[in-house]
C-alpha cells in the first residue's frame, strides 16, 4: 500500500479542521483539500467527476431544492407559525416544562419542514419572547433551539436526503427506514439528550444574573395576550408527510399508490425508474405548496415566487455542502483510507457500530452538514457491513443519526449559526452547550444497540 497519499489525507484532514475552526468558508476547504489529496494519489479527475455527478444529482437536488421551497411557502403563508403556535401554547403555563417542551416541539416541527435552519427561523419568533419571559438567558434559549431543531427529526420524514442515500445501496424504501429502523434510535436520542440538557440548563440558569420575574403561580409572563390560532393552517405542514407515509409504505399497509406517469415513466422492461422516489417527494412538496396556498389565498399570488426562491436558497446552501463534502470523500476514498477502515472494521467487527455513529458525527461536526456526511461516508461502511453480514440498513441508520448529532454540535453549521443570530449569542457557546447531551446520547444509543436492546 502506498502510504504517501495516507499521509497526505491525513495532514489535509487536520488543516481541514484548523482552517473550519478559523472561520473559513466551509465549501472551499473542503473542495481544497479534496484536490490536495486527489492530486497527492494522482485521481483528481475522480474527484473532477464527483463534483459534477452530485451537482446534477436529481436524487439531493429534487427532494432539498422542493423541500426548502416548501419551507419558504410555509413562512410567507405563515403556516408553520400556526403549528408552532399550537405545539407551543400548553408551555405558556407550566415554567418547569420550557427546556423540554422547547427541545421536543422543535423536534416535531423539523419532521414535517426537513430543513433544520428553518425550523429554527419559525420557532424562534415565539420561543425566544417566551423563554425570555419566563427568565431564561439568550444561551440556555439558542441550546433548546439548536438542540430541538437538529437533533434528528427530519430522520423521521421519508423525504430525507439521507434516506435516499441509504435507499440506493439498498433498495430499503424511505419510509420503512424512517419507521423500522430510525424511528428506535432517533426517539432514544431524543430523549436522553432531552433530559441532559434540562439538567444542565438548571446548572447554567444558577449562574446567570439575567433571571427575569414570573408569576407566583409558574405562569409565564409573556405580557401580551397569545396570537390566535387557525387550526388549519396549521395543518399544512403535515400534508407531504401524510402523502409520502401513505405512498410509502409495505404494499400490505400501503394507502394508495401515486401512479408513475404523474412521477417519471416506468422502464422500458416495467420496472419502476429508481428516481421515482426522490421525485416522489418532490411531488410531496408541490401538494403541499397548492394545499398552504388554498389555505392562505390572499398570499397565494408570490407562493410560486416564494418557491422557487427557498429552491434556490436550498442548493446554494445545502446542495453545495453535499457537493463539496462528496468530493472530499472520493479523495478520502482514493487515498486509501476508506480501505484501512473496512480492514479495521473485519479484523475487529465489534468497532463496526461505534465507527458507524462516531467517524460520520467528526465529519459533520467539521462540514456542518449531516446530509454531507451521510452522502460522503456510508459507503465506507456499507461494504464491509454486508461482508460481515451485518444489515447495511441498521448501519446506515447509525451513520445518519451520528451525522446529525454531528451537525447539531458544530459552529459552523447553518443552524448554529440561525440559532446564535435569533438569540444574540456565539455558535461555539451553542455548539459546546449542546455536545455533552449528543455525545452521551450517541453513546447510549450504540451501547443498547451493541447491547441487542435496539
Amino acid at each position: 500500500m502506498d502510504w504517501f497519499p495516507v499521509a497526505v489525507a491525513i495532514l489535509a484532514v487536520i488543516a481541514a479542521i484548523v482552517l473550519v475552526v478559523k472561520g473559513w468558508d466551509v465549501r472551499l476547504v473542503l473542495l481544497s483539500a479534496a484536490l490536495v489529496i486527489a492530486t497527492a494519489s494522482g485521481n483528481v479527475p475522480a474527484v473532477v467527476r464527483e463534483f459534477l455527478a452530485t451537482f446534477s444529482n436529481e436524487k439531493f437536488v429534487v427532494p432539498i431544492c422542493s423541500a426548502m421551497g416548501f419551507a419558504y411557502v410555509l413562512k410567507h403563508t405563515g403556516c408553520d407559525q400556526h403549528l408552532v403556535l399550537l405545539l407551543v401554547k400548553p408551555l405558556r403555563y407550566v415554567r418547569v416544562l420550557l427546556v423540554p417542551g422547547v427541545v421536543v416541539v422543535a423536534f416535531l416541527v423539523n419532521i414535517p419542514l426537513i430543513s433544520q435552519t428553518s425550523t429554527a427561523v419559525c420557532l424562534g419568533a415565539v420561543v425566544v419572547p417566551l423563554m425570555r419571559a419566563a427568565g431564561y438567558s439568550m444561551a440556555t434559549i439558542g441550546a433548546c433551539l439548536l438542540l430541538g431543531a437538529s437533533v434528528g427529526g427530519e430522520l423521521l420524514n421519508p423525504g430525507a436526503p439521507e434516506l435516499l442515500t441509504v435507499f440506493n445501496k439498498t433498495n430499503v424504501s424511505p419510509t420503512v427506514q424512517a419507521v423500522e429502523y430510525l424511528r428506535p434510535l432517533v426517539f432514544t436520542q431524543l430523549a436522553i439528550t432531552t433530559a441532559i440538557i434540562w439538567a444542565m440548563s438548571a446548572w447554567w440558569e444558577r449562574k446567570t444574573s439575567e433571571a427575569e420575574p414570573t408569576s407566583e403561580s409558574g405562569v409565564v409572563a409573556t405580557g401580551c395576550p397569545s396570537p390566535r390560532i387557525n387550526v388549519l393552517k396549521s395543518l399544512v405542514p403535515l400534508v407531504p408527510l401524510a402523502l409520502l407515509f401513505a405512498t410509502g409504505l409495505p404494499e400490505q399497509y400501503r394507502i394508495f399508490d401515486v401512479p408513475d406517469q404523474w412521477v417519471i415513466a416506468r422502464k422500458a422492461d416495467g420496472t419502476r425508474d429508481p428516481a421515482y422516489n426522490s421525485r416522489l417527494i418532490g411531488l410531496a412538496m408541490l401538494v403541499g405548496v397548492l394545499v398552504a396556498a388554498l389555505a392562505a389565498p390572499n398570499k397565494a399570488c408570490d407562493c410560486v415566487k416564494e418557491f422557487f426562491s427557498g429552491a434556490g436558497y436550498g442548493f446554494a446552501n445545502v446542495v453545495s455542502l453535499i457537493v463539496t463534502a462528496t468530493c472530499f470523500g472520493k479523495a478520502i476514498e482514493s487515498a486509501g483510507l476508506a480501505n484501512l477502515l473496512g480492514k479495521l472494521i473485519k479484523q475487529s467487527p465489534g468497532l463496526m457500530q461505534p465507527l458507524a455513529a462516531f467517524v460520520p458525527l467528526s465529519f459533520a461536526a467539521v462540514s456542518g452538514s449531516g446530509m454531507a456526511s451521510t452522502q460522503s461516508l456510508y459507503g465506507f461502511f456499507h461494504e464491509p457491513a454486508l461482508a460481515l453480514d451485518f444489515d447495511p440498513v441498521s448501519v446506515g441508520a447509525l451513520v445518519s443519526l451520528g451525522s446529525a448529532a454531528g451537525r447539531t454540535m458544530s459552529p459552523v453549521a447553518a443552524v448554529t449559526l440561525m440559532c446564535a443570530l435569533l438569540t444574540g449569542t456565539n455558535p461555539f457557546t451553542l455548539a459546546k452547550r449542546v455536545a455533552v447531551p449528543l455525545l452521551v446520547g450517541v453513546v447510549a444509543v450504540v451501547s443498547l444497540r451493541l447491547a441487542g436492546v435496539l
